[in-house]
């Protein structure tokens, strides 16, 4: 999802959008390590090293896959805080 331009680009609007953000990016990064993302193969792989940094890697692949857009979940999850803020629940 894009930062917030326009009259409507907002401190708390832009807070809210990177928390948004995070918290798709922590979706996909839970749904990645349930697909088998980051664990080390049978042959030929790291080894312990690997072990112990697979899950940032995981993790700054969900981070670009939000940025890029992600899922959606972003967009939504923006608009249900967006508004609780203004009271419009």
């Amino acid at each position: 999802m894009p930062a917030p331009t326009g009259p409507d680009a907002t401190g708390q609007d832009a807070d809210l959008h990177r928390a948004a953000r995070a918290l798709e990016a922590t979706f996909l990064t839970e749904m990645l390590k349930s697909a088998g993302f980051g664990e080390t193969r049978d042959s030929f792989g790291g080894g312990v090293g690997e072990d112990q940094f697979s899950s940032f890697l995981v993790r700054a692949q969900a981070e670009e896959m939000a940025r890029a857009g992600g899922i959606g979940l972003a967009e939504s999850l923006f608009e249900a805080l967006k508004e609780r803020q203004d009271g419009v629940v």
